[in-house]
């Protein structure tokens, strides 16, 4: 038989009537009328140990993996090696152009700039508006023109707004800054969560979400350190030391572009960089059983759209700004507060990990996302508690507390919203919705530690508290439902076993419906 290369996947295709295989299949078919039968297409390595074959001419995908286990686990080791490293660098990167303001104020920005807290919150809520406002456009170019261009093109941008955040006086100029600075990251979070949920099976998410996020937590904790030292630099070419903290850490978002724009796969289609379209990371070998472990975890991964249709919509943090200026208020100098304020995120990443494989271990999504509700809504409790204690340590630990436990439910929670999503379309959405309801609430939260509450924050720590709580019921009934959604599923399956036992049953009765990829399986 014939046998043709396949652009992009890079292996050789048979093509042969379509015929039953021999062992375990998988057949995944999607709801809708079903055109007449044609010829598949049957995939294969170049060892031929493995196979996915896929019908062409309609919605059917037959998939069957018998390569050595060995082979798939160094394959996946390879990309995880490749990939995580470099998301997780600009993860890192965008938190230290978002982050760095709060450093800045404990070298007297506001008093540079002219503006006082209240304005200066005003600028936060700017940076929130602008993500939230671009983010579902963002993601729809993401979508369209792959995670691979429109990821190293968003780094250079919010590097080169942040570096010229450096030379900003006054207060237009500072709105103007956080607006574009929000612009330009927005849809960078969500479109590394759907550039990861293209590369990987659903099982594995959670885990790797959470090294994603890694770069966030190690990016505000590295950031208060790097801080410490930067803001000394106040003097240097008569500029203070602010200035030098914005120049350096945005010049350094933009070199990292650069490792994106070289470093960075694509996708299953393109394995390619943005820089180097000729050179691949990976043989043809190991993009074949990459591609097909996928496939087999998620046939509709295999089902991109060119575009987000209209259909798709149908289906589909203040404390730690103020972190630093509430050590100081402890009575701590102003440049250490920046270095002590570092240690509860250092902390976060060992838990967060912890949680995060517990997660996926034993398969408890909406479990670990309210116990890291509790903790940070208990952290809140504390602080506010300790308003009342004048031991500076006892009023630290609360401090710390909230760090460890303050963002990683955010991550878990995101990994069980897209277990959820039956395709990429929906999936590249709700990532968008997700981190734009994220930003929603940073447009209120920049308001809740004020001038007027300060330094103790009581009124702001109470309002924390009571979003927490909602937070933690919202999630609570989330967790509810869907365990009423797996009970019943679980009467379904139970109840379509026992038609197919029944030799008078209708062979189209063998249906069993899986829960989380919103197709349906057919019994072989």
């Amino acid at each position: 038989m014939p046998r043709l290369p396949i652009s992009g996947l890079g292996v050789a295709v048979e093509r042969k009537p379509s015929q039953k295989p021999r062992g375990y299949g998988l057949r995944a078919r999607v709801d809708g009328p079903r055109p007449a039968p044609a010829k598949a297409t049957q995939l294969k390595g170049p060892s031929g140990h493995g196979e996915v074959q896929t019908n062409s001419l309609h919605e059917d995908i037959l998939l069957r993996w018998t390569g050595p286990p060995e082979e798939e686990s160094k394959a996946k080791r390879k990309l995880d090696f490749i990939l995580m490293p470099i998301l997780t660098l600009g993860f890192f990167c965008l938190q230290l152009d978002r982050g760095n303001m709060a450093n800045a104020i404990t070298d007297r920005f506001m008093e540079d700039v002219g503006i006082d807290q209240d304005r200066f919150n005003v600028g936060q809520q700017m940076l929130s508006l602008g993500i939230v406002l671009t983010e579902i456009p963002s993601n729809m170019v993401l979508y369209r023109v792959g995670p691979g261009r429109w990821l190293t093109l968003q780094l250079f941008l919010f590097g080169l707004v942040s570096t010229f955040q450096s030379f900003q006086r006054g207060y237009a100029p500072f709105l103007a800054t956080r607006l574009l600075l929000g612009v330009a990251e927005s849809g960078f979070i969500p479109g590394g969560l759907y550039a990861l949920s293209t590369w990987y099976t659903r099982p594995e998410t959670a885990k790797r979400v959470m090294v994603f996020y890694f770069g966030n937590q190690v990016g505000q904790a590295s950031a208060k350190l790097l801080a410490y030292g930067i803001l000394h630099m106040r003097g240097i070419g008569g500029q203070p030391g602010w200035f030098w903290l914005f120049a350096l850490m945005g010049s350094f978002t933009v070199l990292s572009g650069f490792v994106f724009g070289f470093c960075l796969p694509d996708s299953f289609q393109n394995p390619h960089s943005t820089f180097l379209p000729r050179f691949s990371w990976f043989t043809a070998r190991e993009l074949h059983i990459l591609q097909a472990r996928v496939l087999l975890d998620d046939p509709m991964k295999g089902k991109k759209k060119p575009r987000i249709g209209r259909d798709a919509f149908k289906r589909a943090r203040a404390f730690d700004t103020y972190a630093p200026s509430i050590v100081t208020s402890f009575g701590f100098g102003s440049l250490v507060s920046n270095a002590m304020a570092a240690v509860g995120l250092f902390l976060q990443v060992p838990v967060s990990f912890a949680f995060s494989w517990v997660s996926d271990h034993f398969n408890l999504r909406g479990e670990t996302v309210m116990l890291g509700f509790f903790c940070h809504l208990l952290g809140y409790i504390c602080n506010r508690a300790f308003t009342d204690v004048n031991l500076r340590g006892v009023r630290y630990f609360g401090v710390v507390w909230t760090q460890v436990f303050g963002t990683f439910s955010h991550p878990l929670n995101i990994a069980w919203l897209s277990l959820a999503c039956k395709d990429s379309e929906q999936r590249a959405l709700a990532m968008a919705g997700v981190i734009m309801g994220a930003n929603i609430a940073g447009i209120y939260g920049a308001q809740i530690f004020r001038k007027d509450d300060r330094p103790l924050y009581r009124r702001g720590f109470s309002v924390a508290i009571a979003v927490l709580c909602v937070g933690f019921v919202i999630a609570l009934g989330r967790w509810i439902d869907d365990k009423r959604k797996q009970r019943r599923n679980k009467h379904q399956l139970e109840g379509a076993s026992s038609s197919s036992r029944d030799p008078n049953a209708d062979a189209g009765a063998e249906k069993e419906v899986l829960p989380t990829s919103g197709t349906q399986v057919e019994g072989r």
